[in-house]
């Protein structure tokens, strides 16, 4: 029997295509960790001890095998000065748009990400999580892309007109986001993070023409993650991935987060040798699965994705909703635990 890896050996293993002990699992718990302190949202992120505490008690308890440092995505925005609505029982959101006009692009000032008051919460938890898990676990840091954070900076339709029309004012504001990006990318790494997540649902070819995508927001990662001092994987944030995946298997990306969409088993064909998979359970039908719901979903992955590693079980999305019971994120970790392990036996 093999002996039992640490949750950086089982993960660093299986993304060179190996096979580690069992399946990794990632539930990546962002505002859910509230949930579990039974505090609200708000004042779960106003201080990094809550989520210190949360991401430790949530690991132990559903055999977890990351820490995830991710806050909400409106952070970034926070960061240029604009602001966050929280709601009680789900993640918290931008507020108005901090662009007004397409000529306020040409002043929009990129923040000094090491003195920023909203970031530092962020590198303050990823040292502590260093200092605490004696890098046993690997701590997962995250970035809006470049191309993506416009439709907070701008608002959706403004953003859509800014790609079809106005390509000058477009690439201003990307040029803009890639530095901002880069630099918030680096710095989690330095601080303590392992692996930076790049969330990009723009990406996929559910959201724009692949054409466009080609000559945007493909563009916009090769050159972003070329410049990402660490290892780094793309998430399309439960988008599809298969109408773009040939081109992300040439950047510099070593893992891609899937749909619940996607065909896993045609896309370990593609990627295998080149490119993790991560992914990919539904987390909106999750909220009413029972047991048997759970050994389905979860058998079905590992045994279409997991033979010969690069496969790391998760949600399709990257974050687990407020509405899914604790129940069923136990069952999860029981049935990777029960079926997950190598060498698989499928009978």
């Amino acid at each position: 029997m093999m002996k039992e890896m640490t949750s950086k050996e089982r993960t660093y293993i299986s993304i060179s295509f190996k096979e580690p002990d069992r399946v990794p699992l990632f539930l990546c718990f962002s505002y859910y960790g509230a949930k579990e302190l039974g505090m609200s949202v708000k004042e779960y992120f106003s201080n990094y001890e809550n989520i210190v505490i949360a991401q430790m008690k949530m690991r132990e308890k559903y055999n977890n095998d990351c820490y995830c440092t991710f806050f909400y995505a409106s952070l970034e925005i926070e960061s240029f000065g604009g602001r966050t609505i929280f709601i009680e029982n789900g993640p918290p959101n931008a507020a108005e748009p901090i662009i007004k006009n397409f000529e306020h692009i040409n002043s929009l000032e990129i923040p000094n990400v090491k003195y920023s008051k909203p970031l530092e919460q962020v590198f303050e938890l990823q040292k502590k999580l260093k200092e605490k898990s004696s890098d046993d676990v690997p701590i997962i840091g995250v970035i809006i892309s470049p191309f993506s954070l416009p439709i907070m900076q701008l608002g959706f339709d403004k953003y859509i007109e800014l790609i079809y029309f106005y390509p000058d004012y477009f690439w201003n504001l990307i040029n803009k986001n890639i530095k901002f990006s880069i630099s918030w990318a680096n710095m989690q790494l330095k601080a303590g993070a392992d692996m930076i997540v790049y969330f990009d649902p723009m990406l996929s070819t559910e959201m724009l023409p692949k054409d466009i995508i080609l000559k945007t927001g493909y563009k916009i990662a090769q050159k972003t993650l070329n410049l990402i001092n660490g290892p780094a994987a793309i998430h399309l944030a439960s988008a599809k991935t298969e109408g773009i995946v040939e081109e992300l298997l040439k950047t510099k990306a070593l893992a891609l987060g899937i749909s619940k969409n996607d065909n896993i088993k045609n896309l370990k064909n593609k990627t295998y040798g080149k490119m993790s998979l991560i992914g990919n359970l539904d987390g909106i039908s999750m909220r009413k699965w029972n047991y048997s719901d759970v050994e389905r979903n979860v058998k079905k992955i590992i045994f279409e994705g997991a033979e010969g590693g690069g496969l790391i079980l998760s949600d399709n999305h990257g974050d687990i909703p407020w509405e899914v019971d604790e129940n069923v994120l136990l069952s999860i970790a029981e049935v990777v635990k029960k079926y997950g392990k190598y060498p698989l036996k499928k009978d």
